[in-house]
């Protein structure tokens, strides 16, 4: 029996549009999952093109005890000194076996919470996430490459890559559909191609 997952993706204001659409409505529409919106206190953002979302939760890991996954979503507010602290979130999902992942400026919100230590990963540049999370944990294994990286059940990526995030993502959280990832695959590839 095919038992549903949900990934709670982690908003803040101004998030960007084009990072979570592929993931969110993939993992929903093909593997069947649920989508939870977490904001920081459980209300409303507004994204990048002006458009409103209504938070379902805050980030207190209480609340969010049924997460399999977690998915920060980029945001220029995760360059702020007052962003949030989703470490509490993040960590709990990770430590109960779940998939955490951030594309973009929520990769800060996984380097906060120490999830890079010892795992490779990337963002949008090595300087760029050294100067808005000096000193933390894993900067020496960042590789710069233009794509996902997934090291176990923690995956990354720079902001121009929520296709191969996607893919990343759930090929994390669904190991068992194989086939429906490559298809997937194969499906945003086709966009790519010269004619």
């Amino acid at each position: 029996m095919n038992v549903s997952k949900t990934i709670g993706f982690i908003f803040l204001e101004h998030y960007a549009d084009w990072e979570f659409g592929l993931l969110a409505a993939s993992a929903v529409e093909w593997f069947g999952a649920r989508a939870v919106a977490v904001t920081p206190d459980g209300g409303a953002v507004r994204s990048i093109a002006g458009f409103h979302l209504s938070g379902e939760r805050g980030l207190a890991p209480e609340e969010n005890g049924d997460l399999d996954a977690a998915a920060v979503v980029g945001s220029e507010s995760w360059m702020s000194k007052d962003a949030p602290d989703c470490a509490p979130l993040l960590n709990a999902v990770f430590a109960r076996g779940g998939i955490v992942g951030g594309i973009c400026g929520g990769t800060l919100g996984l380097a906060r919470a120490g999830l890079f230590s010892g795992r490779r990963h990337t963002s949008n540049g090595r300087e760029w996430i050294n100067e808005h999370a000096p000193g933390y944990a894993g900067s020496d294994v960042y590789q710069d490459v233009p794509h996902a990286v997934s090291d176990g059940r923690v995956i990354s990526a720079p902001g121009s890559a929520p296709g191969t995030f996607a893919i990343a993502f759930l090929e994390a959280l669904y190991p068992e559909r194989a086939q429906t990832i490559a298809e997937m695959r194969g499906l945003f590839a086709r966009e790519y191609r010269v004619a």
